[in-house]
């Protein structure tokens, strides 16, 4: 079978599946609460039954990837939000009543939450099983059925969710796709009922418009330079010890991860000097260290590595804490050193580009209207964060900035609440979930109103237009258009 004839193949396929899980839902109609419930522990049973081998396939996949890390990330952590969503499904699925006082005269409005239909999840490599396993818990909430595409470069974990999930789904409720960047495409071309995309801005473009072409709406998690503002009165040392360790979760591979952090001018070397200390204390040894985590592949390897040369290249001021007597960066390992940038500016890649490595930039701020100004001259980032107290400059960085979430004084705490949405605004993404806001994602609220009125409330609407309905019309424009007038006067 030649190249092409095997595309066709894999098209059809795909398309076949996605029929039949539609077929399936359409045969089924909504479906209970406690049948929702279930799918959700069945999608647990199947992360938590096969930990371990979860844990070792994302450790062959990044080359080192600490199991404990992977166990916390990518199983512990999602465990909280799941148990809220399975606790509130049938609390979420109820009908909302509007017009209620109408009823007594034969009106009954409500609104319904249904689900959409089939959902398609394009997982990331950077949490292969988090990021697919959640949104997917999500979608059953709302009652829909699942299809996930999982990431081609953790392969390892791809495989092995492809061959758990027939275990504990029917292929037309949950089915796993694996592949490469031809499946992918086609897998985003699919006119599902709704898509989920996590990865970066310019693959969450291509997913979009591949998306669009159909008129299927997306959720699209994506990335971003994330700024750290460090206040002026901010705990400098407690602020630079934590920004430090955020940097390294993952090597640097998180979404959420600071990217460039402002500090006041006068404290730029002393935050500089607090973050190496943290950084050499975290890892006195990295090439054989277990717990120092990989670029997930040659190719971000020497991405990363790019942005650092080009940095150096155009006047960038380049520190590698490295521990004494290793040769880093290791291609082999695909490990490199945490490196501190400062003295960046706009012809650098690296004030454009997300880092997602090991790499911290610093830059240095005269006053807090400058650090907000340079963050507003950029696209909207994930998350925002600040090191500092809750006072007065930190609500008006709150209402000066954009970003998906906000932060302070600590990585990643604005996904602590179980029942908080999570999602990006701009480049940084669109649509959110987690808790309600993923019900909601896959959902389509529907309106029905029936009448039991011996008159068609809405049959003025057709001609003939007698004169009673003019006078009515007239009659109510003229007190609106008094109203507005009064409103306008009085401020």
């Amino acid at each position: 079978m030649s190249a092409t004839e095997e595309r066709i193949d894999r098209q059809a396929a795909l398309r076949a599946q996605l029929q039949r899980q539609r077929q399936a839902f359409l045969h089924e109609g909504p479906p209970s609460a406690a049948t929702r419930r279930r799918r959700i522990d069945r999608l647990l049973a199947l992360v938590l039954d096969n930990t371990d081998a979860f844990t070792e396939a994302m450790a062959e996949d990044f080359g080192t990837r600490s199991k404990a890390a992977s166990l916390f990330t990518e199983v512990v952590g999602i465990i909280p939000v799941i148990e809220h969503t399975r606790a509130h499904v049938a609390q979420w699925m109820r009908s909302t009543a509007l017009m209620r006082a109408a009823r007594l005269a034969g009106l009954r409005a409500e609104v319904q939450p249904t689900p959409v239909g089939v959902v398609g999840i394009i997982g990331p490599w950077n949490f292969p099983l988090n990021l697919v396993v959640l949104p997917a818990a999500a979608a059953f909430a709302a009652g829909n059925r699942v299809m996930i595409k999982m990431s081609e470069i953790t392969g390892h974990t791809a495989r092995l969710m492809s061959d758990l999930a027939p275990r504990y789904f029917d292929a037309d409720e949950l089915a796993v796709v694996t592949g490469g960047p031809e499946v992918a495409a086609t897998f985003a071309a699919l006119p599902f009922d709704h898509l989920f995309f996590t990865g970066s801005p310019s693959v969450g473009a291509l997913v979009g418009g591949a998306a669009a072409a159909n008129l299927v709406p997306v959720t699209l998690e994506l990335g971003g330079k994330n700024p750290v503002v460090v206040a002026p009165d901010a705990d400098l040392r407690r602020a630079a010890a934590r920004i430090a360790a955020a940097r390294m979760v993952n090597g640097g591979q998180v979404c959420v991860c600071p990217d460039y952090v402002l500090v006041p001018h006068d404290r730029i070397d002393t935050f500089v000097e607090v973050a190496r200390e943290t950084l050499r204390g975290m890892f006195p040894t990295i090439a054989t260290n277990g717990d120092y985590c990989s670029s997930v592949n040659a190719a971000n390897f020497d991405r990363v590595l790019g942005l650092i040369d080009d940095a150096r290249s155009h006047g960038a001021t380049v520190e590698t804490v490295a521990p004494a007597g290793e040769l880093l960066p290791d291609r082999r390992a695909r490990k490199i050193a945490p490196t501190i940038v400062r003295d960046v500016d706009e012809r650098m890649r690296i004030a454009e580009e997300e880092i997602f490595g090991p790499v911290l930039v610093v830059q240095g701020y005269t006053d807090l209207t400058a650090a907000i100004d340079y963050i507003n001259a950029r696209p909207a980032p994930l998350v925002a964060y600040w090191y500092g107290p809750d006072n007065e400059d930190f609500r008006g960085f709150i209402r000066r900035t954009r970003s998906g979430g906000v932060a302070r004084n600590d990585f990643a705490a604005q996904m602590i609440p179980s029942a908080a949405p999570f999602g990006g605004v701009g480049r940084s993404g669109m649509g959110a979930y987690h808790g309600k806001a993923g019900f909601d994602a896959f959902s389509h609220y529907r309106t029905v109103v029936g009448s039991d009125l011996p008159f068609s409330l809405t049959g003025t609407a057709a001609p003939p237009f007698r004169r009673p309905m003019r006078l009515y019309a007239d009659a109510t424009l003229r007190r609106a258009r008094n109203r507005t007038r009064r409103r306008l006067r009085g401020g």
